[in-house]
C-alpha cells in the first residue's frame, strides 16, 4: 500500500478521527493533572492519590466491555458514542466543580470519577468499532485507517498534556478540567452536525429507530453505575475484591476453553495468555507516567524541555510525541523485516525497552546537580524507551489477540486484554506508592535517593523479566507456528 493511499480515506473516517481526537484530548488532559490536583488542592498524600488513581484507572478500563456490548446489541454504536460523551461532560464538569471552593471537592471528586468511569466505558470501544464498519472485507485502506486513527489518539493526548498543566498553573484546576469537558462538547457538536456522513454505518441497532425504553434503561443504568463506582472508589477494598473475582473468573473461563480444544489452536491460546501476562507488566510501568514519574518530574527534574521552561506535568506529552516519531519508523521496519520478528519476540523487545526506561533514570540520578536536580534530557530519554516499548506491546496487543485467539472467542479475548490494563492499574498504584516521600521529606537530595532506589528495583526487575521473555520467545514462536506438540505446550 502506497503512502498516497494511506491519506485517501472515505469521509466517515475523518469524522470518526475527529471524534476520537477530541475525546482523547479531554481524557488525557484530565489524567495529566489528576494526581497532582489530589495532592496540591485536595490535600491527599501522594500514597493516597496513587492508590486512588490506580483503582480509578482499573474501573475505567474494566468498564470498556460494557460500552462495547451496549453499542453492538442495545443502542447502536453511534448512540452509545453520544451518550458516553454526554456522561463524560458531566464527569469533567463535576471534577471542575470539585476544584471550586464551597463545593466539597474531597467528596465530589469521587462522584466525578464515577461518571468519568462510566462515560469512558460507554464511549471507548465504539469509535474503533464504527471505523471498522466503514470498510468492506479485505479493503486495502483498513490498515492505513487504523494507523491514522491511532495517530488521532496521540495527537489529542499530546496537545491536551501540554495545555492542561499550563492552564491549571495559570488559571486554576477548575478551568483546566473545564477544558477537558469542552473537548467532549466539541465531540458532541461535531457528531450532531456531521452525523449524516455516517448514516447507514453502524451496528444492527443503529439501523432501527431508537428504542426509548432501552435508551432510558441504559441512561439510568449509567447513572446508577456511576454512583456505584464512586462508592467503590471510597472503599478500595471492595473495588480490589471485585477485580480479583472478575479476573479469576475470566481467566478460569479462558483456560476452560483452552483445555477443551487441542493442537495448534490450544498452542496459540497458550501463547496469547503468556503474552497477556507480559502485557500486565508493561501496563504497570505505563501507569507510572501519571503517578510516580509525574511527581519525580515535580521534585527532581529541571523544569525545562529542549531549553523551554515548562510545567513538570507537561513532560507526560513526551509519550505521545515519541510515539508519533517512532510509529512511521517501526512501520517501515515491519514492512521490510516483519516476517523475521514474531509476536513473542516483539513483546520481549518491548520489555527490554521498558526496563531501560527506568534504568536510565537511575544513571541520570548520578549526574544530578548540587541541588539534587536531574537534567530533563534523562527523562526525555526515559520516555523514549518507554514509548517505543509501548509500540511493541500495547500497540500490538489487539493484533496479537486477533492473530492467536479463535474467532468464536474474539470478543471475550479482547475484553480479557483490556482486563490486563485494569489489573495492572491497581498494581501500578501500589508500585507508585513506594516512591511517595513521607510528608516531612521535601528536600530534593532525599527524594532523589528514594526515586533512584525504587526506579532501580523496577528497572532491574523488569530487566529480569525481559531476559526471561527473550529466552522463551523462540519456544513460544515454535508453539504458535505448530512446530511443538500440544503435550509440550501444556508442560511448558
Amino acid at each position: 500500500m502506497s503512502d498516497e493511499n494511506v491519506f485517501k480515506q472515505p469521509k466517515p473516517f475523518y469524522l470518526i478521527f475527529s471524534i476520537e481526537f477530541w475525546e482523547r484530548f479531554g481524557f488525557y488532559g484530565m489524567q495529566a493533572i489528576l494526581t497532582v490536583y489530589m495532592v496540591k488542592i485536595l490535600g491527599m498524600s501522594e500514597t493516597a492519590s496513587f492508590t486512588l488513581f490506580g483503582a480509578f484507572s482499573a474501573l475505567v478500563y474494566g468498564s470498556v466491555a460494557i460500552g462495547g456490548w451496549v453499542g453492538d446489541k442495545v443502542l447502536g454504536t453511534k448512540r452509545t458514542i453520544k451518550l458516553g460523551a454526554m456522561v463524560l461532560v458531566v464527569g469533567y464538569a463535576l471534577l471542575g466543580l470539585s476544584a471550586t471552593s464551597g463545593y466539597g471537592g474531597s467528596d465530589l471528586i469521587y462522584i466525578a470519577m464515577g461518571f468519568i468511569t462510566m462515560g469512558n466505558g460507554l464511549f471507548k470501544a465504539n469509535p474503533s468499532s464504527l471505523l471498522a464498519k466503514v470498510y468492506g472485507e479485505n479493503d486495502p485502506r483498513l490498515d492505513g485507517a487504523f494507523t491514522m486513527y491511532y495517530m488521532a489518539i496521540n495527537l489529542g493526548s499530546f496537545f491536551s498534556m501540554l495545555l492542561s498543566p499550563w492552564i491549571a498553573e495559570k488559571f486554576g484546576y477548575d478551568i483546566a478540567f473545564g477544558v477537558s469537558a469542552a473537548g467532549l462538547v466539541i465531540t458532541l457538536i461535531n457528531f450532531y452536525i456531521s452525523g449524516h456522513i455516517v448514516k447507514g454505518i453502524g451496528s444492527k441497532p443503529d439501523m432501527k429507530p431508537v428504542n426509548k425504553i432501552y435508551y432510558l434503561g441504559v441512561l439510568v443504568g449509567a447513572i446508577i453505575f456511576s454512583f456505584i463506582s464512586a462508592i467503590l472508589l471510597q472503599h478500595l477494598f471492595y473495588a480490589h475484591a471485585i477485580l480479583i473475582i472478575v479476573g479469576t473468573t475470566i481467566v478460569g473461563l479462558y483456560f476452560k476453553e483452552l483445555f477443551s480444544t487441542s493442537g495448534i489452536e490450544r498452542a496459540k491460546m497458550f501463547v496469547a495468555f503468556v503474552l497477556m501476562l507480559q502485557g500486565i507488566v508493561f501496563f504497570v510501568l505505563y501507569f507510572q507516567m501519571p503517578t510516580s514519574l509525574n511527581f519525580f518530574a515535580i521534585h527532581n527534574i529541571s523544569h525545562d524541555l529542549f531549553g523551554i521552561s515548562v510545567a513538570p506535568e507537561q513532560f507526560q506529552a513526551l509519550n505521545p510525541l515519541w510515539i508519533m516519531i517512532a510509529s512511521p519508523v517501526l512501520a517501515m521496519v515491519y514492512n521490510k523485516y516483519g516476517d523475521r520478528f514474531s509476536m513473542p519476540f516483539k513483546f520481549a523487545l518491548g520489555m527490554v525497552l521498558c526496563s531501560l526506561s527506568f534504568l536510565v533514570l537511575v544513571v541520570g540520578a548520578h549526574f544530578a546537580n548540587s541541588d539534587g536536580i536531574v537534567d530533563s534530557n534523562w527523562l526525555i530519554l526515559s520516555y523514549g524507551f518507554q514509548s517505543i516499548g509501548e509500540l511493541f506491546v500495547s500497540g500490538l496487543g489487539l493484533a496479537m489477540v486477533a492473530q492467536l485467539v479463535p474467532q468464536r472467542m474474539m470478543g471475550f479475548a479482547m475484553g480479557m486484554w483490556f482486563l490486563t490494563s485494569a489489573t495492572a492499574a491497581v498494581v501500578a498504584g501500589w508500585v507508585a506508592t513506594l516512591t511517595a516521600a513521607p510528608a516531612n521529606v521535601i528536600e530534593p537530595h532525599q527524594t532523589l535517593m528514594l526515586y533512584s532506589h525504587v526506579f532501580g528495583i523496577i528497572g532491574y526487575s523488569t530487566a529480569g523479566i525481559a531476559i526471561f521473555t527473550m529466552l522463551i520467545a523462540p519456544k513460544l514462536t515454535r508453539v504458535m507456528r505448530g512446530e511443538d506438540t500440544p503435550a509440550e505446550v501444556t508442560a511448558a
